[in-house]
């Protein structure tokens, strides 16, 4: 899980990067940057130069936080499932909520 997590992540930097090399003309290094700051939470650093820069920047924050909680919620889930089984539940303890004890 946590190759496709890394997958994901590495898919989403590399539109980040893509986009403010084309449409903000940064240095491959500073559009790098700017894509690494935007994932990780922390914003952008360097100014943009023009609308379609700054569209393009606002779409790729919304975009990055979502993929964020997706790559964690992939990273979790195999231990939310172990927890759940643990815990003995599934979906048949779900659908009768008067029994409190499974019956196998």
């Amino acid at each position: 899980m946590a190759l496709v997590a890394g997958a994901l992540l590495a898919m989403a930097l590399a539109i980040g990067v893509l986009g403010y090399r084309v449409l903000a003309h940064m240095r491959w290094i500073d559009a790098l940057l700017n894509a690494a700051m935007i994932l990780g939470g922390m914003g952008p650093v360097d100014p943009l130069p023009g609308d379609k820069a700054k569209l393009f920047a606002s779409a790729y924050a919304l975009f990055a936080g979502v993929v964020f909680l997706v790559s964690i919620g992939v990273l979790v889930s195999p231990l939310v499932h172990r927890a759940l089984h643990r815990f003995h539940l599934d979906e048949r303890d779900m659908e009768a909520p008067g029994r409190s004890t499974p019956q196998r």
